[in-house]
Formats: structure tokens, C-alpha cells, sequence
């Protein structure tokens, strides 16, 4: 028996996205170094930079999922600090699919906390991080970042109150 591929497609501003068939909400960490610089990972599903990001699990707030979807996906353990928004713009649609055939069309809601390292190494998870770097946020212009995760990482940057859409 052959292993499907597994992949997702994600949709921004597209009349011609799937229209959705769930909600789910996810937690990500958006974390600086003393340098200014943020932590991002280059996903393995479909090859866009992000921030940490994953699904709440049952029995887990948004910052313990944040942390713990930080700390598997870069091997560095976090403290959240704060919050940078809610963003569940039904702009965004995220179809996961194995070979052809649509299995989910999610529209997401997604808590973004601020958190620093406190402990940890960089070491991905090559299920889910092809690579892991602090980048500093001049060069972000220059990198595959889904529009969906840059509204995250520039109204983090902007260091104004929470958002939310």
C-alpha cells in the first residue's frame, strides 16, 4: 500500500478559494530575540515561512498551545509575555488535501501571543520544519510568507494593542 501525499493549500482574498466546511483555533508565538530579531520555520507542507503555529488542543488554553507548538516545532521552550491579536478573517481558507481530493476546507481563528525564549535549542522537527532561523524583519519582504501569517508578523512588529479581526 502507497502512502498518500499529504498537503494543504491556503487561500487569501480568492473568489475562487472552496468555500470553508470547519472552524478550528490555533495558537502561534510570536517570538523576538534581544537583537529584534523573529523566530520563523519554514513549514514542510507546503514550503511558506511562519511563525510557530498549531492547533489548541482539548485541555490546554491558546498560551500553553502556543508554547507547546513553539517548543516542538523549533525545540525552543517560551514564556508568553503577551497578546498581538485574534485573526480569523474569513479572507483566509485552508484547504487540506491528500494526492487531489479535498479533505477539509478550515477557515481559521488563530491566537498570536507574544512570548520569549527561556530555555531550549533550535532544533526543528523535520515533520514540520524544513528549517528554523531568527530573521531579521528587513529582510521578511524577501521571504515565501502567506498573507494571512504577514498580517500576524506586522501587527506584532507594529507593537501596538491586541487586534482583532
Amino acid at each position: 500500500m502507497t502512502k498518500r501525499a499529504t498537503h494543504r493549500v491556503d487561500y487569501w482574498r480568492d473568489p475562487s478559494a472552496p468555500a470553508p466546511t470547519s472552524r478550528k483555533t490555533s495558537a502561534s508565538a510570536f517570538v523576538r530575540n534581544a537583537s529584534g530579531d523573529l523566530l520563523l520555520l519554514r513549514r514542510t507542507d507546503n514550503g511558506l515561512w511562519t511563525i510557530p503555529t498549531g492547533a489548541i488542543e482539548a485541555g490546554e488554553s491558546a498560551g500553553q498551545a502556543a508554547a507547546r507548538e513553539c517548543q516542538e516545532e523549533t525545540g525552543l521552550e517560551v514564556a508568553v509575555t503577551g497578546l498581538v491579536g485574534v485573526f480569523s478573517s474569513p479572507d483566509h481558507v485552508i484547504a487540506y488535501m491528500h494526492n487531489e481530493e479535498v479533505l477539509e476546507v478550515r477557515q481559521p481563528i488563530n491566537i498570536c501571543v507574544r512570548a520569549r525564549v527561556v530555555g531550549g535549542t533550535v532544533a526543528p522537527d523535520p515533520d514540520e520544519a524544513a528549517d528554523v532561523q531568527w530573521v531579521n524583519p528587513a529582510l521578511l519582504p524577501s521571504m515565501q510568507i502567506h498573507p494571512a501569517l504577514m498580517a500576524r508578523i506586522t501587527h506584532g512588529l507594529a507593537e501596538v494593542g491586541p487586534y482583532i479581526s
